[in-house]
């Protein structure tokens, strides 16, 4: 969902997701996109000048490629707020080329598979990630946002506004990992812990 070329959302970590679909589906919200994988690139400079920035720049592959750049979030906000402007591209490989002439390179490659639902004015996405499951909100603002997680029995006061790319980074301080990348063969046979990404479930 994208607003004026703005993101605004917050995501929460949950110990299961069958639960929150059924409340989803029980509040009417449409399941707009099925179950998919979803494959990510992130581009960087060779000495990391958009991470430090706190920008994004991303190819994404799932049911087409998506070219993503992301602006830092606005401080102080109680949910993620910031500019993100998207293009399809019809040839993700070629996509790549370009950015790589440009001196970009792929600094991380990271993975999940996604549920997509609608409600109202407001994009629901069931995530299951490497390192656990994740519910996300977008919407206009923070209030309608606010709104949808109390019908869905979430405890607000553990959202989150760090991307995944930010979990990842805690993960690897907490257990000492030597991960690259953020994909399901990178981390499996781990067990992993909320307080290993800094965070508490939202469905207690």
């Amino acid at each position: 969902m994208n607003t004026d070329d703005r993101e605004v959302e917050v995501k929460f970590y949950v110990r299961r997701l069958e639960p929150v679909a059924r409340r989803l589906e029980e509040l009417g919200a449409e399941r707009a996109i099925e179950r998919l994988h979803e494959q990510n690139l992130r581009f960087d400079t060779p000495d990391g000048e958009l991470t430090r920035a706190h920008r994004v720049l991303r190819l994404r592959q799932d049911r087409q490629a998506v070219l993503t750049y992301k602006g830092p979030a606005r401080p102080g906000e109680s949910v993620s707020d910031r500019q993100e402007i998207e293009v399809t591209v019809g040839d993700l490989a070629a996509a790549r080329r370009i950015l790589e002439a440009l001196g970009f390179r792929v600094s991380v490659v990271y993975e999940k598979f996604r549920t997509t639902y609608r409600w109202n004015n407001l994009e629901i996405v069931l995530d299951e990630m490497p390192f656990g499951h994740f519910l996300e909100i977008e919407g206009p603002d923070a209030a309608a946002i606010r709104h949808l997680a109390t019908l869905l029995g979430l405890d607000w006061s553990v959202r989150s506004t760090a991307s995944y790319m930010e979990l990842f980074d805690r993960l690897k301080a907490a257990r000492a990992l030597d991960a690259p990348h953020l994909t399901f063969a990178q981390l499996a046979g781990l067990t992993i812990e909320p307080a290993d990404l800094g965070l508490q479930p939202a469905d207690r």
